[in-house]
């Protein structure tokens, strides 16, 4: 028997990232691959990359820096290594990858990388591999099934990808270049996965996609599925307890979506809702094609449909031309919406984009200190709303044991983390938690029931037997 060769996979930026790092596993697995945490001891290390900000890029140069005195040192002692680049630093910059960093054997787009067991003979052979190509055939058909023991090792939680690539065309984005226009999988597919996940211990399940909510997948019936009818569908299958979805576009916020979280108990309270800015001249400047007071309305029905739903957003602050009047109105939506948490980030330019041809653009300091601003502000709701939760019973999905001894941590509606003192037997389910104190951003409880004995699920699917 062979022994087997070592794959260390780094992931930046988004959840699509952490996913396709996952098939990318799946994938080298028949090739005799195993995962390791360890990239000094790696056959095969995988950058999987982000584009989405300026220094996500340049932290990936960096580390190919590092990986070129490993990969040599490897040498030394007689070990082949391969470095490899994927995602959408390797589909928007290609070559020029190799030219900066001549140690990279494989560079693969987002869409190729079902092509890694090809890319590395190519490797072998060639000296060098390199696919950034958007391939004709669908490269979820391609990608093998994940091992029921791998399912496992992943924990209880799992994404699952069901739309890629955005047709909005947000001039800051690169994601059109390197993901390119949308795409949504047949439901049939996507019910096949989310059930051999099932079958396998996953409790939580994570629709995603750049634009997730413009799904439209071929249904069983032949016509075009909605996600809101997905999620119908999704919260089915035996074993699911929580559904999410994740990113979401205002614009693309049908009547569907907003009833299937009034009508699916499985449907999680709490939705990611970017908005960018408040102020309506930047948002005409971003092509954004909604105002702020459409994005209010769409905040308005989801509330009308869900008394406890909560949101999280994505604001740019310093985009070119931003004026402090333009400011005070992010600051004034983030204060009358009232958010349990938010990602805000400076403005950095994408070439290739159209914003990187601005001129005029906002100083450095300016940026800092207005970021600093809304932080502080975010920061504030989010403290708010993680509070409110004290002196409440709140159920919460177990995930793990926790860094202190005897402590079980899992997550609320609101992904908030959640401690208690119990048995490792709770992982995987969902049990009322009073709660009494915070700490930072985790809640701190005790079980409000006795937990019961943990319950397993099996079917008659393929998908239970670890094929």
């Amino acid at each position: 028997m062979s022994t087997p060769r070592k794959v260390h996979i780094k992931s930046y930026g988004c959840q699509m990232n952490v996913y396709d790092a996952q098939r990318m596993v799946d994938t080298l697995a028949p090739e005799g691959f195993v995962e390791t945490q360890n990239p000094d001891d790696a056959d095969l290390v995988i950058l999987n990359t982000c584009h989405i900000r300026e220094k996500a890029s340049e932290k990936v140069y960096s580390e190919l820096g590092r990986l070129r005195v490993v990969k040599d040192e490897a040498a030394r002692n007689g070990r082949a290594m391969n470095i490899a680049v994927a995602g959408c630093v390797a589909q928007a910059e290609g070559e020029e990858i190799i030219r900066r960093a001549p140690t990279v054997d494989i560079v693969v787009g987002p869409q190729s990388y079902h092509h890694l067991p090809q890319l590395l003979a190519r490797a072998r052979s060639d000296g060098r591999a390199i696919e950034t190509e958007f391939p004709i055939e669908d490269k979820f058909a391609s990608l093998p099934q994940p091992k029921a023991t791998a399912i496992r090792a992943r924990g209880i939680s799992s994404f699952v990808t069901v739309q890629e690539g955005c047709d909005k065309f947000c001039t800051f984005c690169v994601v059109p270049y390197t993901r390119g226009m949308e795409v949504s999988r047949p439901v049939a597919r996507i019910i096949d996965d989310i059930t051999r996940l099932a079958d396998n211990g996953v409790r939580e399940i994570t629709l995603i996609g750049q634009n997730v909510n413009a799904y439209h997948g071929e249904g069983p019936d032949g016509a075009t599925w909605s996600l809101g009818q997905l999620l119908h569908r999704v919260a089915t299958i035996p074993g699911v307890a929580r559904l999410r979805y994740s990113t979401s576009h205002p614009r693309d916020v049908d009547d569907a979506l907003i009833e299937a979280h009034r009508d699916i108990p499985a449907v999680m309270p709490f939705v990611h809702l970017p908005v960018q800015s408040g102020s309506d001249r930047i948002l005409a400047a971003m092509n954004r094609k909604h105002t702020a007071a459409d994005y209010r309305r769409v905040i308005d029905r989801f509330r009308h449909a869900r008394e406890d739903i909560a949101f999280s957003s994505d604001f740019i602050v310093g985009f070119p031309t931003e004026s402090e009047e333009d400011f005070a109105a992010t600051l004034a939506l983030v204060a009358q919406i009232g958010y349990a948490g938010a990602y805000s980030f400076k403005y950095s330019p994408r070439p290739g984009t159209p914003a990187a041809d601005m001129r005029e653009t906002v100083t450095t300091t300016t940026m800092d200190h207005r970021l600093a601003r809304l932080q502080d502000l975010i920061d504030s709701q989010q403290a708010a709303f993680n509070a409110a939760a004290i002196g409440k019973t709140v159920d919460v999905l177990f995930e793990r044991p926790a860094r202190n001894p005897g402590q079980i941590v899992g997550r609320t509606a609101y992904l908030q983390p959640a401690h208690v003192m119990a048995s490792p037997d709770i992982v995987g389910q969902v049990l009322p938690v009073s709660i009494q104190s915070l700490e930072r951003y985790s809640l701190i409880g005790a079980l409000a029931v006795p937990a019961q004995p943990p319950q397993t699920h099996t079917s008659n699917s393929l998908a239970s037997t670890g094929a």
